[in-house]
C-alpha cells in the first residue's frame, strides 16, 4: 500500500520547527502585506546593481511576483545590492530565444487580467498618481538607457509618467520603480479594494519559503514524507 502524501499544512507544520520563533513571526508579518495586485515587469536590465535594488524595492512594497524579459540582456544580481531579497521574491524568467520575450510575457499577464501600465517619459501619458487601482496591475520598466522597446509599448493598456519639475526628464529605471511601486501599493493600501493575498497563496508561500530558509530542508522533506502516516 502506497504511503499517503503530506498535506502542505502537514510540511509546513514540520519544517517550521527547525526556524526561530522570530523568523516565523516575520514571515506572517510579511505575508499579510504581501500582493499579487501589483505586478513589475523588466525588459532587458543589463546593470546588475539596478536589478538588485529593483528587486529591493518590491520587496520592500510587499510585491510579490517580478517578470523578467531578457530578449537581448542577461538578468543578473549584484547580491551586495539585492541582500537576498531574491529569495522572497517570485520571479519569472522570459528567455527563450526563439521567441518574442516581450510578447510571450506580456500575453500571459493580460490573460490574468492585468493592465499593462508602460513607464515612459517620452508618450504623453497619465501621471502615475491617477493610475487606476481597481483592475490588477502590471507596472512595465525598460533597459536603461532606451526604455521600453516599441513592442512593449504597443502592447501596453496606459502610458503613465512620473511627475518631473527639475531639469532632467527621467529618474535612474531602480528609483522610477522606488516611486511607482510606493505610489500605487499606498493608495491601494488605503483603499477598499481586496489586494492581499488568498490563504492558499499564503500557505504556497509559506511553504517555498521554508525550503529556503533551513539547512537540509530536501532531506528533512524527504525523511518527513517517508514516515507520514
Amino acid at each position: 500500500m502506497a504511503t499517503p502524501a503530506p498535506p502542505p499544512e502537514a510540511i509546513i507544520n514540520y519544517l517550521k520547527q527547525f526556524v526561530t520563533a522570530n523568523r516565523w513571526q516575520k514571515m506572517q508579518a510579511v505575508l499579510h502585506q504581501r500582493t499579487r495586485q501589483v505586478t513589475v515587469v523588466l525588459e532587458d536590465i543589463y546593470q546588475p546593481h539596478n536589478a538588485s535594488a529593483v528587486l529591493r524595492s518590491c520587496d520592500a512594497f510587499g510585491v510579490q511576483d517580478v517578470h523578467l524579459i531578457q530578449n537581448k540582456n542577461r538578468f543578473e544580481l549584484a547580491k551586495g545590492v539585492a541582500l537576498g531579497t531574491e529569495q522572497w521574491l517570485t520571479l519569472y524568467h522570459y528567455r527563450d530565444t526563439t521567441l518574442d520575450n516581450t510578447t510571450a510575457c506580456l500575453t500571459q499577464l493580460r490573460r490574468q487580467g492585468y493592465t499593462l501600465v508602460a513607464t515612459t517619459p517620452h508618450f504623453q501619458g497619465i501621471s502615475i498618481t491617477d493610475v487606476p487601482i481597481t483592475a490588477k496591475i502590471a507596472l512595465l520598466f525598460g533597459t536603461e538607457l532606451s526604455g521600453l522597446s516599441e513592442g512593449a509599448l504597443a502592447q501596453a493598456d496606459l502610458f503613465a509618467t512620473i511627475p518631473m519639475l527639475g531639469f532632467c526628464e527621467s529618474l535612474n529605471i531602480s528609483v522610477s520603480v522606488a516611486v511607482c511601486l510606493y505610489e500605487i501599493t499606498t493608495r491601494l493600501r488605503r483603499s477598499a479594494h481586496p489586494w492581499q493575498l488568498s490563504e492558499a497563496e499564503k500557505a504556497d508561500l509559506q511553504l517555498t519559503w521554508l525550503r529556503r530558509s533551513v539547512k537540509g530542508a530536501d532531506h528533512l522533506e524527504k525523511q518527513f514524507r517517508a514516515n507520514y502516516k
